[in-house]
């Protein structure tokens, strides 16, 4: 599938910081995160990345997020987001945020 520059340009793609993350019941591949993306409430995602990260290395991590799609419900559970990750060697990795320059939670990347 391809997409244009004017669809990608609507993408709302912004830094989160994940406050919390937890295992969703009756699945061995789901976490729950609650992350801050600049907003006043913290939006709930959820994500498949359970088989190759921890709750522990996921919380307070600045990772990347896509924030306009449309609210759909996982297993019960109303994910308002996306976690945007990439693949090396048929796994996924975040996309983290590097450090050495401050972002704030909710900064848009451009």
């Amino acid at each position: 599938m391809e997409i244009t520059y004017e669809d990608f340009s609507k993408l709302d793609i912004r830094v989160g910081l994940v406050k919390n993350c937890t295992k969703v019941p009756k699945s061995k591949n789901l976490y729950k995160l609650m992350v801050d993306c600049g907003g006043k409430d913290l939006k709930q995602i959820v994500t498949g990345i359970a088989p190759f990260y921890s709750t522990e290395e996921l919380i307070n991590e600045k990772i990347v997020i896509l924030t306009n799609l449309k609210p759909r419900n996982i297993m019960g559970i109303q994910s308002q987001g996306m976690l945007l990750a990439a693949d090396l060697n048929n796994e996924p990795f975040l996309l983290k945020i590097d450090e050495r320059k401050p972002v704030p939670p909710g900064s848009k990347i451009k």
